[in-house]
């Protein structure tokens, strides 16, 4: 196996800040996808999100998928923020893909932004100015 699948929820997406991070290992983007609406996201400080799978209380989250070069997966972890790791996320066609998780006690008293459905509407909305009574 040459390239393995990566489902990114935040930062890494395109037109984020940690993007750079996919392409400097010549990652490839394949599609926007969606998660199984199992799942529930948090704005850690405002500076990224974290994703967690629940069993009560989830929804669908925004995603992209990517494909990744095996060699470059460890450099593209190493760079994530603390808290965030690698687990398999259930995509809303029922596929199992890798992807990025936040570890429950970086989501602890932070923002719940789940229900803005990913981080790129959460940002959006910032930039409005609207995001009272979303969660």
């Amino acid at each position: 196996m040459t390239s393995v699948l990566l489902a990114v929820n935040g930062t890494l997406m395109r037109g984020f800040e940690l993007n750079g991070n996919l392409i400097a290992v010549n990652s490839r983007f394949v599609k926007e996808a969606q998660t199984a609406p199992c799942y529930r996201l948090w704005s850690i400080n405002d500076k990224h999100p974290a994703m967690q799978k629940v069993a009560i209380g989830g929804k669908a989250i925004d995603l992209e998928i990517w494909e990744v070069p095996t060699g470059g997966l460890a450099r593209i972890l190493k760079q994530e923020p603390p808290g965030l790791c690698i687990g398999k996320i259930e995509l809303s066609d029922g596929e199992m893909e890798l992807g990025v998780l936040g570890e429950a006690l970086l989501c602890d008293g932070q923002n719940e932004i789940t229900g803005f459905g990913g981080w790129r509407a959460y940002c959006a909305s910032k930039d409005a100015g609207s995001l009272k009574g979303r969660v």
